[in-house]
C-alpha cells in the first residue's frame, strides 16, 4: 500500500502545478470585491493642507489608481490613463504610494496629470488597507463606496476597453 503513496502524491502535485500554471497572475482574487472601500483621509499631493477621502468620492463612479514614480509598470500604463481623464468618462483617483512628494509632481508635470486627485500615502499604510499587492492596481469603485473590480498591474487599452470602462458604464447608468 504504501509503495502507491509516492506515485499518488507525485500525481497529485503535477495535476495541481497543471492548474496552477493556467491561471492568470493578475486575476488575484480580491476578498474586496463587492465590499465597502477602506475609508481613508490622507493630504493631497498638490495642496498637502488639505486632505481626501473615500466619503468625498460618494455618489459617483470612480477609478482609484496605486502609483509611484519608482513604478516602471506605473510609467507603462501612465500613457493610458492621461488617454482615459481626457474622455472625462470617469474620475481617476490617484494614490501616490511610498513616494517622495516633489518626485511625484515633476513626474506629473513631466508626463501629464489623468488624475482629479491625489492623495498621499508615504508610509503605505492605506494600500494595506486596500489589499495592494504592489503598485500599479486599479480599482472600480461604485457610486454607494462599493469596491466593483480589482485590476493588478498595468492598464492598458485592451483591459480598458473590454472589462473596466463596460463596468463603469454599466454602474454610471444604475440607480443611486
Amino acid at each position: 500500500m504504501s509503495r502507491y503513496l509516492v506515485p499518488i502524491g507525485f500525481l497529485l502535485l503535477v495535476i495541481l502545478l497543471g492548474v496552477g500554471l493556467t491561471l492568470d497572475p493578475r486575476e488575484i482574487p480580491s476578498p474586496f470585491i463587492g465590499k465597502p472601500a477602506p475609508d481613508f483621509s490622507l493630504p493631497k499631493l498638490q495642496q498637502p493642507d488639505q486632505t481626501i477621502s473615500t466619503k468625498d468620492m460618494l455618489g459617483q463612479v470612480w477609478l482609484f489608481n496605486v502609483w509611484a514614480t519608482w513604478c516602471t509598470a506605473c510609467r507603462a500604463e501612465h500613457e493610458t490613463l492621461v488617454d482615459l481623464s481626457r474622455t472625462g468618462e470617469v474620475p481617476i483617483i490617484g494614490l501616490n504610494y511610498k513616494d517622495d512628494g516633489e518626485m511625484a509632481k515633476r513626474w506629473l508635470q513631466q508626463l501629464g496629470n489623468p488624475y482629479q486627485l491625489n492623495a498621499v500615502d508615504k508610509e503605505g499604510r492605506v494600500a494595506i488597507d486596500w489589499g495592494v499587492y504592489g503598485a500599479p492596481e486599479t480599482f472600480l469603485i461604485d457610486k454607494k463606496g462599493i469596491i466593483r473590480h480589482k485590476h493588478i498591474g498595468p492598464l492598458y487599452p485592451q483591459a480598458l476597453k473590454e472589462t473596466i470602462m463596460p463596468m463603469v458604464r454599466k454602474l454610471q447608468a444604475e440607480q443611486g
